[in-house]
C-alpha cells in the first residue's frame, strides 16, 4: 500500500490545485450554492470513510424526529447498482433494495424510518425529496465537499485515531494520503465532532490545534448496544456473545473501530475475514464465509451492520450458521450542548 501511495505522489500537486480552484470558485461566488425549500444540516468529513457519518445521520434523524421536526435524510448512494434520483423509503416503508440505493441509505432509512432518496445531484434530490415526502428538514449524508446545495448546519466529522496518526501518507492529500481537502477547509463547518468511537478521549495534537480553535467543537463516542440476529432479527444482550468463538466478516472502510468493540464485548475475533469498504456480496463471498465458518469451527458469524443490510438476501444460502450483526449507536459526551447549538443554529 506505501508502495502504492510512491508511486501516486507526483499526481498529489494536481489534485491539490483542483482542490483549491474550486474552493476559491465557491468563496468568491463563481460556483454559486443554491437554496431549496427546507432547512439543510450536512453531514461529512475531510477524510476518505470511517468517520462514522452514518451512526452521526441516524442520531441527527432521531433527534429531530423525537423534536417532531419532518425530517429526511438524502445521499447520494455510494456504491449502488443506479443512478439517478431514487425515493428509498417513505412514510416507514422501503421503496427499493440495497442493491439499487446502497448499503448506507437503506441501512439509515430502515433504521429510522425516515424518508429517503438518494441523487448525484443534491439540489435536485433535495427539492424532489421535499415534493414528494413534504418533510421540511433534510439531513445530507457525507456532503461537506458537496457545495452546490446551500447548508443551514454544515456539521463535519473526524475519527479520532486519523487526528493522532500523524503519519505523513495519513495525513495527505489524495491520491496519496486519506484526505478529500486540506485541514484549511475546516474553516467551512459550523461544528466539529470528533469521533472517539470506542477509545478514550484525547487531545487533537498540537499542530492542528491551530484549525480547530475558532470552530464549535464536541466529541462523540460508540456504544455498543447487543447482537442481531440477521435473518430472525432477534436480539442478543451483550454478554451473551462473551467467550464466543465467531467468525468475524466486514467490509467497511476502516474496521479497526469494529474488532476493537467485539474486543470489549470479550467475543473471540481470532477468525476474520476483511472485505474492502461497499462491498457488494454475491455468492463467491457467501461461499467463503461459510467455507471459512465451518474451517475454523466457529459458533457464529459477526458482522457489521451495514454489511448486514446486503448479507441479508443470502439468508437462504447461510440457512445452516448463526449470522448476527454488532448494533451500535452513536453518543454526544456532551449532548445538551449539542442539542443546544443544534437547534439555535436551525431557528436563524
Amino acid at each position: 500500500m506505501k508502495l502504492l501511495k510512491i508511486i501516486l505522489l507526483p499526481f498529489l500537486p494536481v489534485y491539490t490545485l483542483i482542490v483549491i480552484l474550486r474552493n476559491i470558485f465557491f468563496d468568491t461566488n463563481i460556483f454559486k450554492s443554491r437554496k431549496v425549500e427546507a432547512k439543510i444540516i450536512s453531514v461529512g468529513n475531510l477524510t476518505v470513510g470511517g468517520s462514522g457519518k452514518t451512526p452521526m445521520v441516524i442520531y441527527l434523524l432521531n433527534l429531530l424526529k423525537n423534536e417532531s421536526m419532518l425530517v429526511g435524510v438524502l445521499s447520494r448512494g455510494y456504491g449502488r447498482a443506479s443512478r439517478g434520483y431514487i425515493l428509498v423509503s417513505n412514510e416507514g416503508k422501503i421503496l427499493t433494495t440495497v442493491d439499487q440505493c446502497g448499503d448506507e441509505i437503506f441501512h439509515t432509512a430502515k433504521e429510522t424510518k425516515a424518508p429517503a432518496a438518494v441523487s448525484e445531484n443534491r439540489v435536485n434530490g433535495a427539492i424532489r425529496l421535499i415534493k414528494e415526502t413534504g418533510i421540511n428538514t433534510i439531513v445530507l449524508d457525507d456532503a461537506f465537499q458537496h457545495r452546490w446545495i446551500y447548508r443551514d448546519v454544515n456539521i463535519l466529522l473526524f475519527e479520532q485515531r486519523f487526528l493522532t496518526d500523524t503519519g505523513l501518507f495519513n495525513q495527505s492529500l489524495l491520491p496519496a494520503g486519506l484526505m478529500r481537502e486540506p485541514f484549511s477547509s475546516i474553516k467551512r463547518a459550523d461544528a466539529i465532532i470528533i469521533n472517539r468511537k470506542f477509545s478514550e478521549i484525547s487531545d487533537v495534537p498540537v499542530n492542528l490545534k491551530i484549525y480547530f480553535n475558532d470552530i464549535k467543537s464536541f466529541t462523540a463516542f460508540y456504544e455498543a448496544i447487543g447482537f442481531v440476529d440477521i435473518k430472525k432479527q432477534t436480539f442478543y444482550k451483550i454478554g451473551d456473545f462473551e467467550g464466543q468463538k465467531s467468525l468475524v466478516v466486514s467490509g467497511i472502510a476502516n474496521p479497526f473501530s469494529f474488532i476493537n468493540a467485539l474486543k470489549q464485548t470479550k467475543v473471540d475475533t481470532q477468525n476474520q475475514i476483511m472485505f474492502r469498504d461497499h462491498k457488494n456480496y454475491t455468492l463467491k463471498e457467501v461461499h467463503r464465509i461459510r467455507k471459512e465458518f465451518y474451517d475454523t469451527n466457529s459458533h457464529s458469524v459477526v458482522t457489521t451492520e451495514k454489511d448486514a443490510v446486503k448479507l441479508y438476501k443470502f439468508s437462504k444460502e447461510l440457512d445452516d450458521i448463526d449470522i448476527f450483526y454488532l448494533k451500535i449507536q452513536i453518543k454526544m459526551d456532551d449532548e445538551k450542548s449539542f442539542k443546544e447549538f443544534l437547534f439555535n443554529k436551525l431557528s436563524t
